[in-house]
C-alpha cells in the first residue's frame, strides 16, 4: 500500500546518471532543488567503473544511495533502466512528487513525458552538450557550467592589475513581444501579468531566463521593449500590454 503524506509539502527526488556526467555536478543540483521541497531521495546510478574513484567519494559526501548495476553484457548499460524504475515506483508510491533528474542523455526524455503525464513536475540539470529533445520534455531545465581551471599562481613581487568585468550583453528575445501577444490578446483589456508571462516563457522554453538575455529580472527585461508597456494600477501585481501602433512604438 502506498505511503500517504498530507503535509502538503513537496517531496523531491534526484536521481543521477552518473554514467553520464560528473561528481561536479551535485552540489549545483542539489542547490536547484532546495527551492522546490524536500528532498527525500538521493540516488546515483553506475557500473563499478564509475561509482568508484571521485564518484564514490562525492556520493558518500553529500548522502546519496550508490545504485550499483553491473553490466550483463559488455557495452550494455543497465543503470538507465534501473534509474527509469525507480522513478515511476517512487511517483506511484507518492513518495516523490517532484524529480530532478541529473543528465545529459536523450534517452531519459520518454521518462520525462510519462512523469509528467502523471502529474509529477520533472526538472533536469545537465551540461551544455545536452539535445533538445530532453530539455523541451522536462518542466525547467538548469545547465551546470564547469568551473574554469585555476590559472597559474600569482606573483607575490608582482602588482595585481584589477580586471574590470565585461558588462553583459542586453538582447530582447521576439518571443517575449509574440508572448504578450498572445496571452494579452484574448483577455478584456489587452493585458497580462508579469508572473503569468514568465510562467508561459518558461513552459515553452525549459532554459529560459531572463539573466542568460542580460537583464536582471524580468520586469527589468520588459521594460526595455518599445513594443510593451508595463504598469502597476493601485500597486498590486504588474501588468503587460503590447503598446497600440501610433503610440510611440516601433511597427
Amino acid at each position: 500500500m502506498a505511503n500517504q503524506v498530507t503535509t502538503g509539502e513537496v517531496r523531491v527526488a534526484v536521481l543521477v546518471d552518473c554514467d553520464n556526467t560528473t561528481p561536479e555536478i551535485l552540489e549545483h543540483a542539489l542547490r536547484v532543488v532546495a527551492q522546490f521541497g524536500r528532498v527525500v531521495m538521493r540516488r546515483g546510478y553506475g557500473n563499478h567503473a564509475t561509482l568508484a574513484n571521485k564518484w564514490q567519494d562525492a556520493l558518500v559526501r553529500l548522502a546519496f544511495t550508490p545504485c550499483l548495476q553491473y553490466q550483463y553484457a559488455a557495452g550494455k548499460n543497465t543503470a538507465d533502466i534501473a534509474l527509469a524504475l525507480d522513478a515511476m515506483e517512487a511517483m506511484f508510491d507518492s513518495r516523490a512528487d517532484t524529480f530532478c533528474l541529473v543528465t545529459s542523455d536523450s534517452d531519459f526524455a520518454y521518462l520525462c513525458r510519462k512523469l509528467r503525464e502523471r502529474g509529477a513536475t520533472v526538472h533536469i540539470v545537465g551540461e551544455a552538450k545536452t539535445p533538445d529533445a530532453l530539455r523541451n520534455a522536462s518542466d525547467q531545465f538548469f545547465e551546470w557550467v564547469p568551473p574554469e581551471p585555476a590559472g597559474e599562481p600569482a606573483d607575490p613581487a608582482k602588482p595585481k592589475i584589477p580586471v574590470a568585468p565585461k558588462p553583459p550583453v542586453k538582447r530582447r528575445p521576439k518571443a517575449v513581444i509574440n508572448a504578450v501577444a498572445l496571452l494579452a490578446g484574448g483577455t478584456p483589456d489587452g493585458r497580462v501579468g508579469l508572473g503569468a508571462l514568465g510562467q508561459y516563457l518558461k513552459r515553452t522554453d525549459p532554459a529560459f531566463s531572463p539573466k542568460a538575455f542580460g537583464h536582471a529580472a524580468l520586469s527589468d527585461m520588459v521594460r526595455t521593449y518599445p513594443d510593451l508597456l508595463m504598469d502597476q494600477p493601485n500597486g498590486t501585481g504588474i501588468w503587460v500590454s503590447v503598446k497600440p501602433k501610433g503610440d510611440g512604438g516601433e511597427t
